[in-house]
């Protein structure tokens, strides 16, 4: 989903149509998502939040986030401009196994994507970091410090999930705004160095 329009094709408008990129944030159930795509979002994100139910039972594991109320069923939606010619696209995809049939629409015409993980939780990132390797989509992971805690480093987390060297690992706090912007910048720039090195 990368599109741009110059002037002069819309002689009507006062400036060019920015252009437009989708990024994909991915990664387990309960990693914080929707979060971070609400705390950076310039537009009330939209959310596709249902209440867990007794059906979910057995099938969402909620170790771990045993305080978790809500869940993404389809996905989340936010826009941050970068620049008045640049505009990031945010799509979330839903955590749960049973949902992943979305992710392959969600994913067409992507940029890169953010896998955000819980280092309490890693396994629960493997299915997306896999899903993006096979792709060939570039992609970072960042690691959502919940309470302010980190018990892993950046090394460690590369190690766990058998990273290439070249899939950036960072830690971030997905409620702040400022940390989830630093991710989707790191995400944009390694997607610029990934081109750069195979453009002649």
């Amino acid at each position: 989903m990368v599109s741009a329009t110059s002037e002069a094709e819309h002689p009507g408008l006062s400036r060019p149509i920015p252009l437009g990129i989708k990024v994909v944030v991915s990664g387990g159930f309960g990693v914080g998502k929707t979060t971070l795509i609400g705390s950076v979002s310039e537009i009330k994100p939209l959310h596709t939040e249902e209440p867990l139910t007794s059906a979910g039972v057995g099938t969402d594991s909620l170790s771990g986030v045993e305080a978790k109320r809500t869940t993404t069923v389809a996905m989340d939606f936010g826009r941050i401009f970068l620049t008045d010619s640049l505009v990031l696209y945010l799509f979330g995809t839903p955590g749960q196994d049973r949902f992943w049939f979305l992710w392959d629409e969600l994913a067409i015409g992507a940029l890169g994507a953010v896998v955000l993980a819980d280092t309490r939780r890693l396994a629960d990132c493997f299915a997306a970091v896999d899903y993006f390797e096979q792709r060939g989509i570039p992609f970072l992971v960042a690691c959502n410090c919940f309470h302010g805690e980190q018990p892993f480093d950046v090394g460690a987390v590369r190690d766990a999930l058998d990273l290439d060297e070249g899939v950036p690992v960072m830690m971030c706090d997905a409620r702040d705004r400022e940390s989830s912007k630093q991710v989707l910048a790191a995400l944009v720039e390694h997607v610029m160095a990934r081109r750069a090195a195979v453009t002649p």
